[in-house]
């Protein structure tokens, strides 16, 4: 048991060009004759019509003229729809609830709730991602301790190891700079050892979770193989929050639970890969408030479910 806490979306614009050219034929000896030709593509798939018609008064001309209008297409409001799916999730009195998803492959995303949470465990991961940003810049490997302690940290939720790596990469001053540098913004490291009272929102865990898993990262190759394989190979008790979306595979993540001591309620938070019908997406279910550890458990897992489908049509 732990002791300690997206992007928007990116309007989809197609743009559908109407061809429209009008052509006229000139006439020979004084008599007035011509034919008008409309030809129009549709947005259907490209298909034409076209219509003539003759007209005694069209003036005499051999040239042709097409003009191009761009036509723009509404956006696609993927916020607003996740927040429309999010109406199917129960949220208890005292509960609050913050989820985001962004599909790898299209890079188009969605987010529910901007609010702040603690990140309890789910900060292991932002520890080990400055570990080695750190280790990078210096331009060596990790040492066999610091690798064990990031095992036991990732794969077990290990405290004393997070607090040893804690303190290693300088604590919060340090979690803060990697974090600038990994775009986070809203995301501010804990007081002293206070690491699972780190604050974050649903979308900073997204820019982490690029970080780790994206193509444009901050993080080396390696660096990105070393974390995946350990979100990857969560202890079996572990295995729960956004995988829930995936149907139980196909995932890797990190999870956090914390039981507050001044209320007693739960702050429970989920964040990873999941694959679903052939494609990837990186999600984070972030919560608080929740009278029991399961509840909150049940909290993120539908939050997650609801998300992840709002993107699969893109």
């Amino acid at each position: 048991m732990e002791s300690h806490r997206a992007r928007r979306a990116r309007p989809t614009r197609r743009r559908l060009f109407l061809y429209t050219a009008f052509a006229s034929v000139a006439v020979v000896g004084g008599t007035a004759a011509g034919a008008y030709v409309k030809a129009q593509a549709h947005s259907d798939g490209g298909g034409v019509t076209a219509s003539s018609s003759a007209s005694p008064s069209a003036s005499a001309s051999p040239s042709q003229e097409a003009s191009v209008e761009p036509v723009e297409e509404p956006s696609v409001d993927y916020d607003a729809l996740l927040a429309k799916a999010m109406k199917s999730v129960t949220v208890k009195s005292g509960e609050k609830v913050s989820v985001a998803v962004l599909d790898l492959g299209s890079g188009e995303s969605a987010t529910y709730g901007d609010a702040a949470f603690d990140t309890a465990s789910i900060v292991k991961v932002d520890i080990l991602a400055t570990l080695l940003l750190q280790a990078q810049d210096a331009n060596r490997q990790l040492t066999a301790q610091e690798k064990s302690y990031a095992t036991t940290m990732i794969q077990n939720s290990d405290n004393t190891a997070a607090s040893a790596l804690w303190d290693e990469i300088g604590g919060a001053s340090a979690l803060n700079a990697a974090n600038k540098t990994f775009g986070l913004t809203g995301t501010s490291g804990g007081d002293g050892e206070l690491w699972g009272l780190t604050q974050t929102t649903a979308a900073d865990q997204i820019a982490l979770l690029q970080q780790v898993f994206g193509d444009d990262s901050k993080l080396s190759s390696a660096s990105q193989t070393y974390i995946q394989g350990l979100m990857g190979t969560i202890e079996a008790d572990q295995q729960w929050g956004v995988s829930a979306a995936a149907g139980g595979s196909e995932f890797a993540l990190k999870n956090g639970w914390l039981q507050r001591s001044a209320t007693g309620l739960w702050d429970v938070n989920s964040i990873g890969r999941v694959s679903v019908g052939g494609k990837d997406y990186l999600v984070a279910a972030l919560s608080k408030g929740s009278a029991t550890e399961a509840a909150g458990i049940s909290l993120v897992e539908d939050a997650a479910k609801v998300a992840v489908p709002v993107l699969s049509a893109v």
